[in-house]
């Protein structure tokens, strides 16, 4: 069976996904690797995560489809800058490696993690949860669908079921 991180590379390509920008982290470091070792794509690193929020606008004016991956910790980043795609009806898909949920154990992961969805929401944005590996195809497929068939704003929310939760010792 293929990992999903794996799987996520293949729809990427599945789908003619050009751009993917990201700030590096450990819950997506797989599927970094793999779009920057694919010369069919260009993978832009960032400083912060509203910065993939401008890059996947112009993406799309340039004829791309893009996506963003982001921890839960950087959509707060993000919040102002989800005007742009909401207000130009572009179309915005970012995969989030959650943090603050379950099995979390670092305390200042949790105040964001847990308003990811609420602050997404109020902007506009459809979030999908995926807790297991069996789901990650079937979403993301149809998100892609969603968001730039549909000119939707679209965030997977990647569970720490998923990812799998940080440990951390004293």
């Amino acid at each position: 069976m293929t990992d999903w991180r794996d799987d996520i590379h293949k729809i990427f390509t599945e789908n003619d996904i050009q751009q993917v920008s990201y700030v590096p982290d450990a819950g997506h470091a797989r599927v970094i690797d793999l779009c920057r070792e694919d010369n069919r794509m260009n993978a832009v690193p960032m400083t912060t995560e509203m910065e993939g929020i401008g890059l996947a606008c112009g993406a799309w004016l340039g004829g791309q489809k893009a996506v963003i991956l982001m921890q839960s910790s950087g959509v707060g980043n993000c919040i102002n800058a989800l005007s742009l795609p909401a207000v130009c009806q572009f179309p915005l898909l970012m995969l989030v490696a959650m943090r603050g949920e379950f099995g979390e154990g670092q305390r200042w992961q949790m105040p964001m993690g847990h308003a990811v969805r609420p602050s997404l929401e109020a902007m506009g944005v459809v979030c999908y949860d995926v807790k297991h590996a069996a789901d990650v195809r079937p979403v993301l497929e149809n998100a892609i669908t969603y968001a730039f068939q549909g000119h939707n704003r679209v965030a997977l929310l990647l569970s720490q079921q998923l990812i799998g939760a940080k440990k951390f010792t004293k």
